[in-house]
């Protein structure tokens, strides 16, 4: 089930559980949740599951060092998949980061969690930061 505002899509099951996706912020997959009933009701053991922030740190990166300096949280395969797969320990997260710079943050269930590894690996963005070359 889909709806426009906020823009989110549902899975509706049998069983009475819902899940809502796309969502922007949480209030936003409560209200959303909450409209695609129709009618008003009660959550019984609402929770946010999964948070997805994406961000550009505005340089390329050099994925190559970073995956062999890294490679115990670390997985790069460039002809599988173009961006270096970072798997967090504390908070637990999966970085997709690419060389263009741009990064995707996914696992949280809260915000805090993609500002703490974001806070953790922006240090060591900008050690494997490229040169640029004229």
């Amino acid at each position: 089930m889909r709806i426009r505002d906020p823009k989110t899509t549902a899975l509706i099951f049998a069983s009475g559980k819902m899940v809502c996706t796309g969502a922007k912020s949480e209030e936003h997959s409560k209200l959303a949740a909450r409209k695609k009933l129709g009618f008003p009701a009660t959550f019984k053991d609402f929770k946010i599951q999964n948070i997805v922030a994406s961000c550009d740190v505005k340089f390329p990166i050099r994925l190559e060092g970073l995956a062999y300096s890294h490679g115990a949280f670390s997985s790069y395969e460039p002809e599988l998949f173009p961006g270096l797969i970072y798997r967090m320990k504390q908070p637990k997260i999966v970085l997709l980061v690419f060389v263009s710079g741009k990064i995707v943050l996914t696992g949280a269930k809260v915000r805090d969690e993609i500002y703490a590894a974001f806070e953790n690996i922006y240090p060591v963005l900008t050690e494997y930061r490229k040169s640029q070359q004229w």
